[in-house]
């Protein structure tokens, strides 16, 4: 069983090293023959695809390894690692998104948040991870299938293989997202809600740092819901055309 400590880990900056690399290598080798354009975006697809499923298989590990698991139980050496982990992605994609669309507030606020709930988690309260990994599980288990369909949905114009894997993937990838953000992340934030409502937590987590991660996850899956509703609807203009062009 694994042993609870508050000691902190070197890990951050060599995380966020791992991921600069892995950027740079999207950038000037692995995406090299893309146009310009859609390099920057390839890129942060790839430093997402090194941070998803990992964290996902991690935090999962994490979750189950901790003895006393509740939404707000001390932090496991474990827990802190994946948070460091996801802290230096959020930081790495941050700085992509300052660079190449400094105008998308919407991603920027989203980062800053996401790290701002991390970083409170990891090192201001050391509690509460469960909570945290648990979310952090839902939202990167889509990884893999969300960042192979960005990949080709980003070429499907000028690329006849990458409009095929779009199509493809696109039913199942939404259907898969759908379950998770739509279903699976609400019935766990009413869980964790009616958790901190209940005063259970606030001798370890002050209320502003638990309202604040409520607040910002619950914005995080309504904008979710939102987007994969509107690929939907996208998906079923796009399914319904191609169908009145075939009866005419």
């Amino acid at each position: 069983m694994e042993t609870l400590t508050l000691a902190p880990f070197p890990n951050l900056p060599i995380f966020f090293t791992q991921f600069l690399i892995i950027y740079l290598i999207a950038h000037f080798i692995v995406f090299k023959k893309w146009p310009p354009k859609f390099r920057p975006e390839a890129a942060s697809c790839l430093i997402s695809l090194a941070h998803g499923t990992p964290a996902a298989f991690l935090a999962s590990r994490a979750i189950l390894s901790h003895p006393n698991p509740s939404f707000s139980s001390i932090n496991t050496d474990s827990q802190n690692t994946v948070l460091d982990y996801s802290i230096a992605y959020f930081l790495m994609d941050l700085v992509h998104y300052l660079v190449f669309y400094p105008s998308d507030m919407l991603f920027i606020g989203h980062h800053l948040a996401t790290l701002f709930v991390f970083a409170t988690c990891r090192y201001v309260v050391h509690h509460g991870a469960f909570a945290i990994l648990v979310l952090l599980v839902l939202a990167e288990v889509t990884s893999l299938c969300q960042n192979t369909w960005t990949l080709a949905r980003a070429r499907r114009d000028d690329s006849e293989f990458a409009a095929r894997v779009c199509e493809f993937l696109s039913p199942p990838f939404y259907a898969f997202y759908s379950v998770v953000r739509g279903f699976a992340g609400p019935v766990f934030m009413y869980k964790m809600i009616v958790f901190y409502l209940s005063g259970a937590a606030d001798d370890v987590i002050p209320r502003w740092i638990w309202v604040s991660w409520v607040v910002v996850v619950v914005m995080a899956i309504s904008v979710s819901i939102l987007w994969i509703s509107n690929l939907w609807i996208e998906l079923y203009r796009e399914r319904s055309g191609k169908f009145e062009k075939k009866t005419r």
